[in-house]
């Protein structure tokens, strides 16, 4: 134990208590106060029950354990146990890297529904240096913290830059002004309906495959690695995709996730599973599958979604789709802006991963 560090319970020192709830039907969409749930924010409100920010943790469902601050002038509901700190003990940020740091899986109860107690909380133990020294480490762990969330945030301006480019050089307007040839993705090539594995097939080592889910979490261009793979004797009953193709989501939890879709750019064969269909065309891939994220082609394939808990699109109805053509060599010209921004976030992408593991080793190193 460092000097001056005491081994305190929680509830020794902090107050622990679930706030009034208010429903979801009371939220006002332009109410002065923000009101925090089990995730954080969920809505506006004209009271607030906190004047002072809080710290807060998720106590029930699935995030169980989370921590969030609220803001100053806030409605806490009951899904967040606030955790204040009596008198000075501890300040409210190092509070908060304290938590974090805490295996609380020993205090979660409920498999339907998980949740944290007050009464499973108060006798966990936890460390409480000296302010001087809570005020130390969080110094080092904010700055840490914050080189993470700059680099996120470049990740997003450049993904808007991506956006801007391609509107810039394919928007509707620009099409009409260049004469472009409007085609039906049918007349630009032909699409295979995936299937043969669901998720229930995967195997640790076999024929790489990527599933109709993966496609909406992994948006992009990228060469991805041996996501998931199916046994071999499964390949006779799918479809494969071959570099340049596009992977499309024709099932989905919602409009906007139904036709989302992903350009193959990986140097070997890759099965498809169920709920996708493959588009192999004659466009470059990354224009492709750009195009197929825009305005307007979103806008056109809600005239053929159809279902309420599932929605559906079929290839037939997506063959329809009509697109303007540009020149191959102004999509050659889009691509390689699009790979220069792609290594640009391969790089950020590494770098925020080294700054994570920098930052997990010094939260073990300050509370473990």
């Amino acid at each position: 134990m460092r000097e001056g560090w005491e081994i305190r319970r929680l509830g020794d020192v902090c107050d622990l208590y679930q706030p009034k709830t208010i429903s979801t039907d009371m939220l006002v969409s332009d109410g002065k106060y923000l009101v925090y749930g089990a995730n954080g924010i969920i809505g506006r409100y004209n009271e607030y029950n906190h004047e002072q920010p809080e710290v807060l943790m998720t106590c029930r469902g699935a995030t169980c354990g989370s921590i969030n601050i609220s803001k100053p002038f806030s409605w806490i509901n009951g899904n967040a146990m606030v955790v204040h700190p009596k008198q000075n003990k501890l300040g409210q940020s190092f509070l908060k890297y304290l938590l974090q740091s805490i295996d609380l899986s020993c205090v979660i109860t409920g498999a339907a529904q998980p949740q944290i107690t007050r009464q499973s909380l108060k006798p966990v133990k936890v460390v409480v240096p000296p302010i001087a020294e809570q005020e130390k480490i969080v110094a080092e762990l904010d700055c840490l913290t914050g080189i993470i969330e700059k680099k996120k945030q470049q990740l997003i301006e450049l993904d808007n830059l991506a956006q801007s480019i391609f509107y810039d050089m394919f928007g509707e307007e620009v099409a009409i002004a260049k004469g472009w040839k409007i085609k039906t993705l049918g007349e630009i090539g032909s699409f295979q309906r995936g299937g043969g594995f669901l998720k229930k097939d995967y195997v640790e080592n076999g024929f790489p495959c990527l599933h109709y889910g993966q496609i909406h979490t992994r948006l992009g261009i990228a060469t991805y690695k041996h996501l998931t793979c199916i046994p071999e004797a499964l390949l006779p009953k799918t479809k494969i995709a071959s570099h340049g193709d596009l992977i499309m989501a024709i099932t989905s939890e919602d409009v906007e996730g139904s036709c989302k879709s992903t350009a193959w750019m990986g140097d070997y064969d890759i099965a498809v599973g169920a709920h996708t269909a493959i588009f192999k065309h004659t466009l470059n891939p990354i224009f492709a599958s750009y195009i197929t994220k825009s305005a307007r082609f979103n806008a056109a394939k809600q005239n053929f979604t159809h279902g309420i808990k599932v929605v559906e699109i079929t290839p037939k109805d997506i063959a329809t789709i009509s697109i303007p053509v540009p020149p191959r060599d102004l999509q050659d010209l889009f691509a390689k802006k699009i790979e220069a921004l792609e290594h640009q976030k391969e790089l950020i992408k590494k770098s925020i991963q080294e700054t994570e593991t920098l930052f997990n080793s010094r939260m073990d190193y300050w509370f473990n």
